[in-house]
C-alpha cells in the first residue's frame, strides 16, 4: 500500500481546487455550486522525489435528509478510514462555522489519523491573521494557503511529506491498463463498478447524472490487475444545460480518450438508441477496444435464445461495419455475468497488444490476395507483394506494399481487415490497414 492523503471539509471550501493544484491536473470538477463533488476522486502527487496518492471527497454534511448529502458523508468516512493523513480544509473568508466544528469534533473522536488544518483562500497577508481562529478546532496549527493561486501549497507539500511514511510508494501505476465504463445516464455504470469491487465505491441513485467525475478504482482480484474507470453518463448535446453537466461529459470523453478498453453499457429496458450510437462512434473515433454489456437483463420478460440473438443482431447491425466485438448479457444488480465482462475486456486488451510475425503474415495473406487481387483500374493491374505489422503502435496496424496504392478503394481495405480477423483473433479491438508504395 502507498501513502494516501484525504481532503475533507464542509461544502464549497475549495477541496477540489486544492486537489487539482496538488495533482497538477483538472480532473476534479470545480464550481461555485456547493456539493459539486459527490464521489471520491483519486490522483497522484509528486513532490521533491516523493510520490503519494490523494483523494478528493464531497463536502461533509451532517444531520441532513438529502439523499446525495447522506451518500457523500458515507464516502468521506470511507476515505478517512483508508487514508494515512487528512487535510481538513476550511475557508478563512467565512471563519469557523458550526459545520466546521461538527466535522472537527468527528475527526477528533473517530479518526486516529494525523490531521492538517488547511486555511484556504488566504490570498493576502491580512487574511493570515484571520486564520488564528481555527486554533479553536483543537486540531493543531492552521496552514495558510490559496489553492486558487498556489500560494503556500509548496510548504504544505513539504509538511505532508514529513508526516508520511517514506518507505511507502504510490498506489497509482500509469502502466496498468484502464477499462472505462461508459454509457447513457442511469444505465447502471456505478452499480456495475460497485458490484465488481464488492463495496459502495460510487454513489448509486435512481437520479440520472448522479456520477459527475470520472472515478478511477484499482482492481486487483482473481488474476486481474487494472484501473476501472466509472464515468459520468454522456447525454445528448441539447440536454446538456448545466455547467456541471457539461464538465461531466468532458471528463467522460477524456476518460474514453485515456482508456484502453471501453465497456459500453446498454440498458436492456430501452434497447440501443441514438445516444448509444453516439458513444460508440466516440469510442470508434478514438480507436479504443470495446466490450458491450447489456445491463438490466434480469428485468426483461420472456427471455429466450431467440431474444438474445435478436438483440445481439440489432446491436451489430447498428454498429456495422465494425462488428467483431463481444456482447455480454447480464445485470449489475444481480451480478449476473459481470465477471464475464472483465474476462472479455481483458481479452480485448490482450488482442490490442497482439503481434503477428512478418513471415506468418505473408504466408497467410499473400495467397489470399493472389486469389482475390484488387480490381484493375484503367487497364492497370495492382499487385501487392509484401505485408508486415508496424511495431509499437497503440492498436494493431498493418501495412501492405503495392505498386499502385492510390488506385485501391475502401472496400478492399475492409477485405484485408476481414481476412486478418478471420485468421487471427483481434476480437474487441480495432485494427488499421495501410497500403503504401512498394
Amino acid at each position: 500500500m502507498g501513502n494516501l492523503v484525504a481532503i475533507v471539509g464542509r461544502p464549497n471550501v475549495g477541496k477540489s481546487t486544492l486537489f487539482n493544484r496538488l495533482t497538477q491536473t483538472r480532473r476534479a470538477i470545480v464550481s461555485e455550486t456547493a456539493g459539486t463533488t459527490r464521489d471520491r476522486q483519486y490522483g497522484k502527487v509528486e513532490w521533491c522525489g516523493h510520490t503519494f496518492s490523494i483523494v478528493d471527497t464531497g463536502g461533509w454534511v451532517v444531520k441532513t435528509d438529502d439523499i446525495f448529502e447522506d451518500e457523500i458523508r458515507k464516502q468521506v468516512i470511507v476515505a478517512t478510514e483508508e487514508s494515512d493523513l487528512i487535510l481538513f480544509v476550511v475557508d478563512v473568508m467565512n471563519g469557523v462555522t458550526d459545520l466546521d466544528n461538527e466535522v472537527a469534533d468527528i475527526l477528533r473522536r473517530q479518526s486516529k489519523k494525523p490531521v492538517i488544518v488547511v486555511s484556504n483562500k488566504t490570498d493576502s497577508n491580512e487574511l493570515t491573521y484571520n486564520s488564528a481562529e481555527f486554533y479553536s478546532l483543537g486540531l493543531g496549527d492552521p496552514f495558510c494557503i490559496s489553492a486558487l493561486t498556489g500560494s503556500g501549497t509548496g510548504d504544505l507539500l513539504d509538511t505532508i511529506i514529513k508526516k508520511l511514511d517514506k518507505n511507502k510508494g504510490s498506489d497509482i501505476d500509469d502502466d496498468l491498463p484502464r477499462f472505462a465504463i461508459v454509457g447513457r445516464p442511469n444505465a447502471g455504470k456505478s452499480s456495475l463498478t460497485n458490484a465488481l469491487i464488492g463495496e459502495q465505491r460510487n454513489i448509486v441513485t435512481d437520479i440520472a447524472g448522479t456520477t459527475r467525475d470520472s472515478i478511477h478504482t484499482r482492481y486487483n482480484k482473481f488474476g486481474f490487475d487494472f484501473y476501472l474507470v466509472d464515468t459520468a453518463g454522456i447525454r445528448k448535446k441539447n440536454k446538456v444545460n448545466e455547467d456541471l453537466e457539461f464538465y461531466s461529459v468532458m471528463r467522460s470523453i477524456r476518460a474514453i480518450e485515456d482508456s484502453d478498453v471501453c465497456i459500453l453499457l446498454i440498458d436492456a429496458e430501452r434497447g440501443i438508441e441514438a445516444q448509444d450510437m453516439n458513444i460508440f462512434q466516440l469510442i470508434q473515433r478514438n480507436q479504443k477496444s470495446m466490450v458491450v454489456f447489456v445491463n438490466k437483463w434480469d428485468t426483461v420478460e420472456e427471455k429466450t435464445n431467440q431474444t438474445i440473438k435478436f438483440f445481439e443482431n440489432a446491436i451489430r447491425e447498428r454498429m456495422a461495419p465494425w462488428s467483431d466485438f463481444n456482447i455480454v448479457f447480464g445485470s449489475a444488480i444481480t451480478q449476473q455475468h459481470i465477471f464475464r465482462v472483465l474476462e472479455q475486456a481483458k481479452n480485448a486488451y490482450l488482442n490490442r497488444k497482439k503481434k503477428i510475425s512478418t513471415s506468418k503474415l505473408n504466408e497467410v495473406m499473400l495467397p489470399l490476395i493472389e486469389s482475390y487481387p484488387p480490381p484493375s483500374i484503367k487497364g492497370k493491374f495492382i499487385k501487392i507483394k509484401y505485408c508486415s505489422q508496424i511495431p509499437d503502435t497503440k492498436i494493431p496496424t498493418f501495412v501492405f506494399y503495392a505498386n499502385l496504392p492510390q488506385y485501391i478503394k475502401e472496400p478492399y481495405y475492409r477485405f484485408l481487415e476481414n481476412k486478418i480477423r478471420a485468421n487471427w483473433d483481434f476480437r474487441g479491438t480495432p485494427i488499421r490497414v495501410y497500403i503504401r508504395q512498394k
